[in-house]
């Protein structure tokens, strides 16, 4: 079964235009990869996850669905042709053939694994082999987010401490939020996809605690009052993912550091906000650790 949280998918027409925004966001973002089938991205890692910036290349051709990378490239590109923010939502898997077993047992999967290697770079330039296995999981009740779980073949090759500490002190993904009108009717989908049972939270909302991080599912009104309407991404008619919430060291070093970026943001004792607006589809929050 999967574990905690794995990584983000964040997807946006320009990746070079994304990774300048997020190194003024205070994020340490690392070089430009290249996936075969046409998809790029760059890595900002934390502490066992990570965020995934994504773009399609030039050229791109949409795989069919049911291919094993189509069900990677597709929703990607049907995303992008609607809107830039977070895609996708990946768990960290230790046997992508289990998980795969395991969401076709529950009606939850999709026709196949993914296995893919590409290069890297270290720090010091030297380049390196990493690989994954993806297993995907899909419902009918959602079609603007992905979900898949991801196993490395060399985490060696791919965690590196140099590239986990953030100017903006970031030390992980506290949570993501995904919004819905009717927050109980993804409940049987999220908890076959994360393998926990959902904390209820007031007016009808869900929290699944996972190994790492935790995602909430809540109406857009809640989310609204936790981060303020404005700061929403601005179509939130269909189910999706709506916010990322970081943990910060110290408030305000990274009110510093979104200063020092131009990057405007609503603060309050212990958290800082940038917009779906300011931060190309996501609203983004850093929350101080009580």
């Amino acid at each position: 079964m999967a574990g905690g949280l794995d990584h983000l998918v964040i997807v946006a027409r320009d990746l070079d235009a994304q990774a300048v925004h997020y190194k003024r966001l205070g994020f340490k973002v690392g070089a430009c990869n290249r996936h075969d089938w046409g998809t790029l991205n760059r890595i900002v890692q934390f502490d066992g996850c990570f965020l995934e910036l994504l773009t399609t290349e030039a050229g791109f051709q949409t795989p069919p669905a049911t291919s094993a990378v189509g069900q990677f490239a597709r929703p990607i590109a049907d995303y992008l042709a609607k809107r830039e923010g977070l895609a996708m939502m990946v768990l960290e898997g230790f046997d992508a053939a289990s998980d795969h077993k395991a969401f076709q047992d529950a009606g939850i999967g999709m026709p196949e694994t993914f296995y893919f290697a590409r290069q890297g770079r270290r720090p010091d330039g030297e380049l390196v082999e990493v690989a994954f296995s993806l297993a995907f999981a899909r419902t009918d009740t959602i079609s603007d987010a992905g979900f898949f779980v991801c196993q490395q073949h060399a985490p060696e090759m791919f965690w590196n401490p140099a590239f986990q500490v953030h100017p903006n002190g970031a030390t992980g993904i506290n949570r993501i939020v995904f919004v819905s009108d009717e927050p109980s009717r993804h409940d049987a989908f999220f908890s076959a996809y994360t393998g926990v049972e959902a904390t209820h939270l007031a007016n009808g909302g869900m929290r699944y605690d996972l190994a790492r991080g935790a995602v909430d599912v809540m109406t857009p009104i809640q989310a609204g009052e936790l981060y303020g309407e404005e700061a929403l991404p601005g179509d939130l008619t269909t189910a999706q993912f709506a916010a990322i919430e970081f943990s910060i060291d110290n408030l305000a070093r990274t009110t510093d550091v979104l200063e020092a970026g131009a990057v405007p943001f609503a603060r309050t004792p212990r958290r800082a906000t940038v917009s779906a607006r300011e931060a190309m589809g996501v609203t983004l929050a850093f929350v101080e650790a009580a």
